[in-house]
């Protein structure tokens, strides 16, 4: 596997999940990593301790809301002051604000389409002119395998996941010729704290749905993850399921 060592990546909404997991991974195989942030600076910055312990200042926190383009354009311009440049992004922050049509609000509509989707856009198109300096990198947007299928109660989220896909296939084809690979990972249901603070009787409903018969670990997502920023080479405008096996 290709070195990542002395990579400078950084991952949004890294502060829990799966940033937290993608954050980890990244840095215990030499990158450099920026610690995206909204709200949770406590835990980012606990993580970013956990993470330089013994080995230096590799790991920073950036409070940044990355539905908010000036706060992006700080965040990647500070990136490159403090580490001198940009390799991976991983666009991982996201939010659901789950609700039936008849019963969604125009404010939850908006709130998980600026925060997942103009998120996404916001951050590449602030770090690509840095990629494009280093003479490549790579781009990695975590989608959902609910952007592919569809899932009662999150038309927005699925609207908004969906279109992440559609924009990684677009920007794969742009960027290719500056050496930069674009990619979409889109996990089923992993044991994070949003499945995990579902009732007993929805996590059973769902249990059932996946082949492999449990949900997925953050750290089998955080590995997919890690390829793809090390060995993407012939890879781009792919969408990569991870999800137990669930086909609809």
């Amino acid at each position: 596997m290709c070195s990542l060592d002395g990579k400078v990546a950084v991952v949004t909404g890294a502060s829990r999940g799966l940033g937290r997991a993608i954050a980890r991974e990244l840095h215990s195989h030499g990158t450099c990593v920026v610690i995206n942030y909204y709200q949770n600076r406590e835990v980012a910055e606990e993580l970013a301790a956990e993470l330089n312990a013994g080995d230096g200042r590799r790991a920073i926190c950036i409070q940044a809301g990355v539905a908010h383009p000036d706060e992006v354009q700080a965040m990647m311009d500070t990136t490159v002051e403090r580490f001198g440049g940009i390799d991976i992004l991983v666009n991982n922050a996201g939010v659901n604000r789950d609700r039936t049509l008849k019963r969604m609000r125009s404010e939850e509509w908006r709130e998980v389409m600026a925060v997942d989707l103009d998120g996404t856009f916001y951050c590449c198109s602030a770090a690509v002119p840095y990629l494009i300096q280093r003479g490549g990198g790579t781009i990695i947007n975590m989608s959902s395998i609910v952007g592919q299928t569809g899932n009662v109660g999150q038309s927005n989220y699925a609207a908004a996941k969906a279109g992440i896909i559609g924009f990684t296939k677009s920007l794969a084809q742009e960027l290719v010729h500056h050496n930069i690979t674009v990619n979409a990972v889109c996990p089923g249901f992993i044991a994070t704290d949003m499945v995990n603070d579902l009732s007993e009787e929805v996590k059973q409903a769902l249990l059932a749905r996946i082949p492999m018969g449990h949900f997925g670990d953050s750290e089998e997502v955080a590995h997919l993850v890690r390829f793809l920023a090390a060995e993407a080479g012939y890879i781009t405008g792919q969408q990569f399921n991870i999800n137990g096996g669930m086909y609809m």
